[in-house]
């Protein structure tokens, strides 16, 4: 009798320890940074504001290390969620849930492990109010690839989602959560639903074929116009907490030249081609840093007396 240990006649070899971690990697989209990119920005935007430009660098580098993990998680769990549409999808098809090379009960495994990792980070801080948060972050994060099953536009709760690290920022830096922090988090939710509509329009016919809801369907025809019009929502809103923190010429600078890259968009998903749009949600990325520049200049450079 062949040993347990040993594979059957015929069937193909365990992966290696190499392979499997490559197979880990991707599933944590280690190889496509942007997502933590877009989850980073907002939460060092509350931060440098929370702190007035002086931001606890222990508190940076746990937050920093606390998006990197939890957007690994949501990602994680994402695969779990549609394990049964990526196969459908060409863009998805390749990824090692859809394709067979993990199995269901390897990606639980790793999603509680990162979220676990996650929670233990926050504990030096000492901060209970961070705590709860980190609880309701938790759910948002696990929930959210569910709601492309019955929510018409899900992408806006994938905006507070990827922005609940704004609230926390306000926590950990000053233990409560004022209202400029749900100002700026109902920008990150306008900001969320613009470029990850963007990225639903490189998806849409598939979409269609499997029945799961975007906001590029829900849109329509009007997809292009609804994406400007969160831009343009998403830099009033932000707008608005900067005037009240009675900031400067630099914030303002740093507003603009992200409203011009808005623009570039508009020229990049007018067609509502997919490579395109692609590229425009990609550019997202660099939006952010654009405010999250101006925030920090502004605050340097008003702190000296400029």
């Amino acid at each position: 009798m062949t040993p347990l240990s040993n594979p059957l006649p015929g069937s193909p070899p365990p992966p290696s320890l190499r392979e499997r971690a490559d197979h880990y990697s991707k599933l944590m989209r280690l190889d496509k940074p942007i997502g933590t990119l877009l989850l980073l920005w907002p939460t060092f935007w509350a931060l440098w504001l929370s702190s007035h430009g002086h931001p606890d660098w222990l508190v940076v580098g746990i937050f920093s290390l606390g998006t990197f993990l939890m957007r690994s998680a949501g990602c994680v769990i994402n695969d779990f969620a549609d394990r049964d549409f990526d196969p459908h999808v060409a863009r998805t098809r390749q990824r090692p849930l859809a394709a067979g090379k993990v199995t269901t009960k390897e990606t639980l495994a790793l999603f509680v492990a990162l979220v676990i990792v996650s929670f233990v980070l926050i504990l030096p801080l000492q901060n209970w109010l961070v705590i709860e948060l980190s609880f309701a972050a938790l759910f948002l994060a696990a929930s959210y690839p569910f709601t492309k099953r019955f929510f018409a536009i899900p992408q806006a709760y994938l905006g507070i989602a990827f922005g609940f690290g704004i609230p926390m920022a306000y926590a950990a830096q000053i233990n409560s959560v004022p209202a400029e922090a749900w100002w700026l988090l109902l920008a990150n939710i306008f900001w969320a639903v613009a470029y990850d509509t963007e990225y639903a329009m490189v998806d849409r016919p598939d979409d269609l074929k499997i029945g799961i809801k975007t906001s590029a369907i829900t849109f329509g025809r009007y997809d292009v116009a609804a994406v400007m019009f969160c831009y343009a929502v998403t830099f009033g809103l932000i707008g608005w907490v900067g005037y009240g923190e009675h900031l400067g010429a630099f914030f303002y600078a740093g507003l603009a030249v992200a409203a011009g890259m808005a623009v570039y968009h508009w020229t990049l998903i007018r067609d509502r081609a997919g490579p395109p749009c692609f590229k425009a949600f990609m550019h997202n990325n660099w939006l952010g840093a654009a405010v999250f520049a101006g925030i920090a200049l502004d605050l340097f450079f008003s702190d000296r007396g400029f």
